[in-house]
């Protein structure tokens, strides 16, 4: 029985430490994200993952409609908005 204690031990202090530097920041930075999601509006200064900067003249569930400084509207997928301009999610 000696043996397995310290070996349990080790297996516990692994998981907590994966937990603590693997799974907990992952959960913190998707809760943000979301919460980015939630709160786009009309009006709304955006980066989207490709690089483009514009602004949300129209959102809906799956898009977005974004005008950009040329004057010309893109329609994007609302999932490829990564953020607001002005705004940083934790990396």
């Amino acid at each position: 029985m000696e043996g397995i204690a310290p070996m349990i031990i080790f297996l516990v202090l692994i998981f907590a430490m994966m937990y603590f530097f693997m799974i907990r920041p992952q959960r913190k930075k998707q809760k943000e994200f979301q919460n980015l999601m939630s709160s786009l509006k009309k009006g709304d200064k955006i980066v989207t993952a490709g690089g483009i900067y514009g602004q949300i003249e129209n959102i809906n569930d799956e898009s977005a409609i974004v005008k950009v400084d040329s004057g010309a509207t893109l329609r994007i997928a609302r999932g490829s908005i990564v953020t607001k301009q002005g705004t940083q999610i934790a990396k």
